[in-house]
């Protein structure tokens, strides 16, 4: 592991690349309230989880520094996937349009402007620390990726539920029971999903670049 600049690797290539889409797609998933046996959590957990595991595994291949840099790009698609959805809601739409489709669509993929700093915010913050935490616990060793993969994403999850709930609906609706579901469902998605992940992805990692 080291903390300096790591050169353009086919395993970054591509981590970068998945990244990217899935910050976007972390806000479209994240409309749709699903339903995990009693749980219910917002849909975009699952892309918000890949991020976590795609950011450690990159911290793990190339370094806390090109992770982190990895999560400040990473406001480059959101901001400009953001911007785009704004405008093509503003735009008229076709007459010809499915009825259904013209309601529906600002519906599901625009977000207030509140909601919208609340992610800005929870995700740089979240990320961050995800990666500064995970990198932090290697200890100078790469040992133990499963387990610090799954403590840096429990805690990092539960920073970024703290954040977005109560900046997004402080003050226009009772939070606390929101806030300790949605902590419940993300922690225990990490500690089942994160570890087989995030081994998955370094191997994957260290193959490409083979």
């Amino acid at each position: 592991m080291t903390s300096s600049p790591a050169p353009l690797t086919r395993s970054l290539f591509v981590f970068s690349i998945l990244y990217g889409g899935m910050v976007c797609m972390a806000g479209v998933l994240g409309v749709k309230q699903v339903a995990l046996g009693p749980l219910a959590v917002e849909a975009g957990i699952f892309a918000f989880l890949l991020l976590v595991i795609i950011s450690s595994a990159v911290s793990e291949l190339h370094g806390q520094k090109t992770a982190t840099a990895l999560v400040r790009l990473g406001f480059v698609p959101l901001l400009v996937s953001a911007a785009l959805i704004h405008i093509v809601i503003a735009l008229p739409h076709d007459p010809g349009m499915y009825p259904p489709a013209v309601d529906a669509f600002p519906i599901v993929v625009g977000q207030g402007s509140r909601m919208m700093l609340a992610g800005l915010i929870s995700y740089g913050t979240s990320q961050t620390l995800n990666v500064f935490i995970f990198s932090r616990l290697a200890g100078g060793e790469g040992r133990l990726v499963w387990l610090r993969g799954m403590v840096a994403s429990v805690v990092s999850q539960i920073v970024d539920t703290l954040l977005f709930i109560t900046i997004s609906f402080y003050g226009e609706r009772p939070i606390m029971d929101l806030m300790v579901g949605q902590m419940i469902t993300k922690v225990l998605l990490s500690i089942i999903l994160v570890p087989p992940l995030i081994s998955t992805a370094v191997a994957l990692g260290r193959r490409l670049d083979r």
